[in-house]
């Protein structure tokens, strides 16, 4: 699944690529977040290969849901962002990514996270984690495993360039952090992943095609993702009471922690 994972997301961001080098038209969704034609060319490749290479998994994209095509999910779907860190993208940015993740029994069990402006991808599973350098024709020039680092004393935070909150702040305080990384996008978790960060608190509304293939990576290189309550952050969450389909509630993401069970507490 991750080589097909990995085909989609390589041909999307040459497609990403091209539009960034040429200069993006910004239009606004009903939800009044930004899209370009980059994310809907992209999200159109990925959906093509997926539809090829595995056309008995329903796929929740998030352009696609944006639109009112919202397939019906089983225990076993894929989650797309086209192009995660729409804002990085317009702002000229390079830390927009590509996502995919499977999901099965409500746990990412394997993602792709791909930037590719910077020329790097991360993937995980149940297998291990790895961080892929992606050379200028966008294909894989190498691949090195990757491993969550134990949780420090005084740890290194990651956090939100775009979405920073009061509650984020407090975390930060009470958590003793000694040094915070500002960055975009599903990058935060990949930072984790190969042991760069310690923790990533999220107090703001995500979805869940922006959290599954950084969480995919991280639970592959070790760390976890869980809700405020301590439980592992759950996916194909629908008919929510208080919030849209896929909607996440707030999340902290951790490097290794010796007591937690990634795969297996879920």
């Amino acid at each position: 699944m991750l080589e097909i994972f990995e085909h989609a997301a390589l041909a999307a961001g040459a497609a990403i690529m091209e539009v960034y080098r040429d200069g993006a038209t910004v239009s606004t969704k009903a939800d009044h977040s930004p899209v370009t034609e980059a994310d809907e060319r992209a999200e159109e490749i990925i959906l093509t290969h997926l539809r090829q290479h595995c056309p008995d998994i329903a796929v929740v994209a998030e352009e696609s849901v944006a639109a009112g095509r919202v397939p019906e999910t089983s225990d076993r779907f894929i989650l797309v962002d086209p192009l995660d860190g729409t804002k990085e993208f317009i702002a000229r940015r390079d830390e927009f990514t590509v996502n995919i993740a499977l999901i099965e029994g409500g746990i990412p069990v394997a993602g792709i996270v791909y930037a590719p402006a910077l020329g790097v991808a991360y993937v995980g599973d149940r297998q291990g984690a790895r961080r892929m350098t992606i050379g200028a024709d966008f294909t894989v020039e190498d691949r090195q495993a990757i491993a969550a680092q134990p949780v420090a004393d005084h740890p290194v935070a990651v956090a939100s360039r775009s979405h920073n909150t009061p509650e984020t702040d407090d975390f930060l305080a009470s958590a003793k952090v000694s040094d915070i990384c500002s960055i975009g996008s599903s990058l935060k978790f990949c930072l984790l992943a190969e042991g760069k960060a310690d923790v990533y608190p999220r107090f703001g509304r995500t979805m869940e095609w922006d959290t599954a293939a950084g969480d995919a990576v991280l639970r592959g290189a070790g760390g976890s993702t869980v809700t405020l309550d301590g439980r592992p952050l759950a996916y194909g969450k629908r008919e929510q009471l208080h919030d849209s389909d896929f909607a996440n509630p707030h999340f902290i993401a951790w490097g290794r922690r010796d007591e937690e069970l990634h795969y297996q507490q879920a």
